[in-house]
């Protein structure tokens, strides 16, 4: 079988992709913060992937490697996290992949890294960043390694990069699955809220998609091409009313001004700064609400095969795994 290693196994799209990766015959190696019991099927490796040796130790002797870790959330004490593991980090894993000779790398960037789209238009992998403003520092870490690798791949790098949009469906119920927290929310009644009226489009895969991406990424994507694994797009207010249809229900909805989210984030971010209390929002998330990221997929679909859950089956597939989470 042939031996894959995994960064970021345990996180809401490595869980999917290692479950599918087992499934098609290979063998897994997983780079994991705490102990784990390995299986047949997959070996954890204790480690972290700041730590150069860990990576040494996880990857050495396996053909292909997929590099999903990073720290994604909104907020962090130390900001000084984003650049030592969404930068440093990977460049230490590409590193290790060269030198250990690795056949095939997949790395998990991010849409944000193309920049928001304007109003109706629809963007692809050829755009150019219309700006250099960054919503967050997950934005600016990501582009500033996307950047970078570009001169891994003219070094012979076999580097393949996958862009997915804003993932949500079944799997962990985590901060980076916060699409399908807000779907949550929603149907509780708790945050019915519509930033900025819900009129920006915002680009929706559905996670088992996402996943089977990446490994048509390895299978059969361009070394030094970089793919858009997304779905449908939907403003805010379509994706509610979507749950809504799905659940037979007509909840309501509260449209709002673009401020307003703004001014509640911003107080929720000085009292992180001041009391370690974490954030529920952020100003940089928020924004990323107010503008439009609508993208399209026909370059994986027609290069790699990738294939599109239909937007209101996977909202179905979402909610029925809420309801069963709640009983």
């Amino acid at each position: 079988m042939d031996k894959v290693f995994v960064t970021g196994s345990t996180g809401f799209i490595g869980t999917q992709l290692v479950a599918k990766l087992v499934q098609r015959g290979f063998a897994v190696r997983a780079l994991v913060r705490k102990p784990m019991e390995s299986t047949s099927e997959i070996e954890y490796v204790q480690g972290d992937i700041a730590d150069v040796e860990s990576i040494r130790r996880g990857m050495d002797g396996c053909r292909y490697a997929f590099h999903l870790a990073a720290y994604a959330r909104n907020w962090s004490r130390d900001p000084g996290v984003y650049d030592r593991l969404n930068v440093q980090a990977t460049e230490d894993v590409f590193t290790m992949a060269r030198n250990l000779g690795v056949e095939r790398i997949v790395w998990t960037s991010s849409v944000v890294t193309l920049g928001p789209t304007r109003p109706g238009t629809v963007g692809d992998e050829s755009m150019p960043r219309a700006t250099e403003k960054f919503f967050t520092a997950y934005e600016r870490t990501k582009t500033e390694m996307e950047r970078r690798s570009a001169h891994w791949v003219a070094e012979g790098l076999p580097l393949v990069i996958a862009n997915p949009t804003r993932v949500y469906g079944p799997g962990l119920y985590s901060e980076a699955n916060s699409v399908s927290k807000l779907i949550d929310e929603y149907r509780r009644g708790r945050l019915p809220v519509l930033f900025n009226f819900g009129k920006n489009i915002g680009n929706y895969a559905l996670v088992d998609d996402v996943a089977e991406g990446h490994i048509l990424a390895l299978e059969r994507g361009r070394p030094g091409e970089r793919y858009i694994l997304g779905g449908e797009n939907a403003s805010l207010k379509e994706l509610f009313r979507t749950v809504d249809r799905v659940d037979g229900k007509k909840r309501l909805q509260i449209p709002i001004a673009w401020f307003m989210p703004l001014v509640l984030s911003n107080g929720m971010l000085a009292a992180a700064n001041l009391f370690g209390v974490y954030p529920t929002f952020t100003p940089g998330w928020i924004r990323t609400f107010l503008v439009d990221w609508a993208y399209s997929s026909r370059k994986a679909e027609e290069e790699l095969g990738y294939r599109i859950t239909p937007f209101e089956e996977g909202v179905q597939r979402t909610c029925r795994w809420l309801s069963e989470l709640t009983r």
